[in-house]
């Protein structure tokens, strides 16, 4: 999806107005109402309900705006993270990590880790576990946190802790406000919106395996790109997922979550390139077993070794 179409729809929709939004954009209404038409081409559905003025988003324009804005906004951060690192003479440490293990603390282990180490840049990137996997071994990286176990001999993997998985639902769904846990039998008719849509193996699998060992066929409704997409999706009634416990605390407003009555886990995996012997590295696995006790997680002995 080009990103310059994403900017003029973004404008257009924050003005609610086409002439206000070229004039900000220093071009013609015309080429800007063009482009917008171009967008809902490539979408397949309209974006814009031009009877009303202002201009309003349509259902499919309000999950579209708010991806739009996350996007826009993240090649912004890339923008300023090439440029400092172009200027920087400091120690770097560059972490990759796929977007769930946001909601699963990793920012209170990156402030922890900038406390301690004020004289190191830290640079982080979203990527999906395989992609990790290459960015350590290409040396692009230097720690990843993703959920999925690979067998690689040049990359060694810590599991940090396995995370309850459970059931999302939107706000008016009739198990939304159901007593108890939900069996997954309750749910084997029920549309799913798994993530990430690609690579695979991913999440995706651990959710399509945990039916599966229930002698369950999972309805699959959408293969979302990442989990922020599949829970607005979840909200927008398209389905439900199953996600880590750690969103819950993320978005309650329109989203009810409830536990699964069969256990499931996703793990939550530290990786690095074998033989790193790095003070950085080291005093990341100081954080994580310091933060973890602080939290009563169990510490894995692996982290004992590195603190």
């Amino acid at each position: 999806m080009d990103l310059r179409l994403l900017r003029y729809f973004v404008m257009v929709a924050d003005e609610g107005n086409f002439n206000r939004a070229a004039e900000r954009l220093h071009m013609a209404q015309p080429p800007l109402s063009r482009a917008i038409q171009q967008l809902e081409g490539h979408v397949g559905a309209p974006l814009l309900d031009r009877s009303n003025r202002p201009l309003r988003l349509t259902s499919v324009g309000r999950l579209l705006y708010a991806q739009a804005v996350q996007v826009l906004g993240r090649m912004e951060d890339v923008e300023a993270m090439v440029k400092a690192a172009a200027v920087s003479k400091r120690r770097r440490l560059v972490i990759g990590f796929v977007s769930s293990t946001i909601y699963a603390r990793l920012p209170e282990l990156i402030r922890e880790f900038r406390k301690r180490a004020e004289n190191v840049e830290l640079v982080m990137v979203e990527s999906t576990t395989l992609d990790q996997i290459a960015a350590l071994k290409d040396g692009r990286i230097d720690i990843g946190f993703g959920r999925i176990r690979f067998e690689d001999p040049a990359v060694r993997r810590i599991v940090l802790r396995d995370e309850k998985m459970i059931a999302a639902f939107s706000i008016g769904h009739r198990l939304a406000a159901g007593e108890g846990p939900v069996s997954l039998r309750d749910l084997a008719d029920e549309p799913q919106i798994i993530y990430p849509r690609a690579p695979r193996p991913s999440y995706a699998d651990q959710v399509i395996s945990l039916f599966r060992d229930h002698a369950i066929e999972p309805h699959i409704a959408h293969e979302a790109r990442e989990l922020q997409i599949a829970i607005g999706l979840v909200a927008a009634e398209e389905g439900m997922a199953i996600v880590p416990e750690s969103v819950r605390r993320a978005r309650s407003h329109d989203v009810a979550f409830r536990d699964l009555a069969e256990p499931a886990t996703s793990p939550i995996i530290m990786s690095h390139r074998l033989g790193d012997n790095s003070p950085e590295l080291a005093l990341m696995g100081a954080v994580i077993a310091r933060k973890y006790e602080e939290w009563g997680y169990g510490v894995p002995a692996a982290l004992m070794e590195k603190s």
